[in-house]
């Protein structure tokens, strides 16, 4: 049996942790819950500051909510009230989150609504956060809320790692493989160079040329290197306005394979946010514009915008979102039938899965074609220069004979 480390709230309101040697998480969730403990956290080992501090913010802040989220949940399906509740997560969370938790409690405290007391802290709660909680708070049903919000933000999560850990070897090969051919170029080829001008002989063309990159390279490298340097940082500030950002995000759409998985993938995104929103009584027109200021694409952003403007004229959601070409066909289809039955929510929650699942496979797709194509392309360009030198080297033998 495993160790695994809990963290759970006794009916004092006590926050207790440990380890308990168990077969699975379930049994230690059932050990607990019997010996009268709400278990908030179980694990194999525990989230601290050491393992944190390796994160990015980013990471460690997104890391944080769906904690929070997490607890929260948990707390109040046990029946703890709203304040005791977030009282309890302050304890448990780390001290930059700690802060932000404190500060959500002490407006609650004020007077404020929970929504209203999260949308302080917008840099950790989106748009769709606090108004997913609004909703629960008008409906009464916070517990499901959170935990519909704690699914949504894992779902997200695990679909963003596994798009970066997917594509980390792809772009690592191709470093390598870049840096190879420098080398060779920068280092080995000016060696032979010095034993073909010594021979005083002709040299074939496909060596010639590749003398010439090398003398080019390391004469004028310096200037190409900061030519290449000045062209990333114009592009970095260029894509950070929104001129710039839209038309980047246009071109990623059109890259071969690579595109359409990131199209899939913000299709999932879009679906599961408006999956949640409507099925919790969120408007229909505010909930296109939440999950339009959720996505990471501003082209396919700005063309939810142009289809909350027509379902405002009493359009439906189905038909505008056709026409803006935008996002797969099946989309289109499986909306009317959301539509004609009266069941958006559900069709919303279906489309998730099954662009969560395509987007998994076409970043497969990509990645399995992508590294032989790399390895490919290398071993042609290396192929090259041994060749090149193997045929000056050839000559050389035939003019000592």
């Amino acid at each position: 049996m495993a160790g695994y480390y809990f963290r759970a709230v006794s009916t004092d309101g006590q926050v207790r942790s440990g380890t308990i040697a168990a077969p699975s998480e379930r049994a230690v969730v059932e050990q607990l819950r019997r010996q009268g403990l709400v278990p908030v956290y179980v694990g194999t080992q525990p989230v601290g500051r050491r393992q944190r501090r390796f994160h990015g913010w980013g990471l460690r802040r997104r890391r944080n909510v769906l904690i929070f989220t997490q607890e929260l949940a948990t707390l109040l399906a046990a029946g703890v009230p709203l304040d005791r509740a977030l009282a309890i997560t302050a304890d448990l969370a780390e001290p930059a989150f700690r802060t932000v938790v404190t500060d959500v409690l002490r407006h609650l405290k004020a007077g404020k609504s929970l929504a209203d007391s999260l949308a302080t802290h917008p840099e950790c709660f989106s748009d769709l956060y606090v108004n997913m909680v609004r909703a629960g708070e008008a409906s009464g049903a916070l517990s499901s809320i959170f935990q519909r919000l704690a699914e949504f933000e894992k779902t997200r999560d695990e679909l963003r790692n596994y798009i970066i850990s997917s594509m980390i070897y792809p772009a690592l090969l191709s470093l390598v493989g870049l840096v190879s051919i420098l080398v060779l170029i920068y280092f080995v080829v000016p060696r032979f160079a010095v034993v073909f001008e010594q021979s005083h002989m002709p040299m074939p063309l496909p060596t010639k040329v590749l003398l010439e990159a090398s003398r080019w390279l390391r004469t004028y490298g310096w200037i190409g290197l900061l030519m290449i340097g000045g062209a990333l940082g114009f592009l970095h500030v260029y894509i950070r306005t929104p001129r710039g950002r839209f038309w980047w995000d246009s071109v990623r759409l059109r890259i071969p394979l690579l595109g359409e998985a990131l199209r899939r993938a913000e299709t999932a995104r879009f679906a599961a946010a408006m999956g949640t929103l409507i099925g919790n009584g969120v408007p229909l027109v505010q909930s296109l514009r939440i999950a339009a200021a959720i996505l990471n694409n501003r082209r396919m952003a700005a063309s939810i915008d142009r289809v909350a403007q027509s379902v405002k004229r009493g359009e439906g959601i189905a038909r505008p979102l056709a026409r803006t070409g935008e996002f797969p066909p099946l989309v289109s289809h499986l909306l009317t039938v959301g539509e004609e039955t009266g069941q958006l929510d559900i069709m919303f929650r279906r489309m998730a899965e099954t662009y969560d699942e395509e987007t998994r496979t076409a970043i497969k797709r990509f990645t399995a074609l992508f590294e032989p194509l790399i390895i490919l392309v290398m071993g042609v360009m290396v192929g090259v220069l041994v060749l090149s030198m193997l045929l000056a080297i050839t000559s050389i033998n035939q003019m000592a004979v």
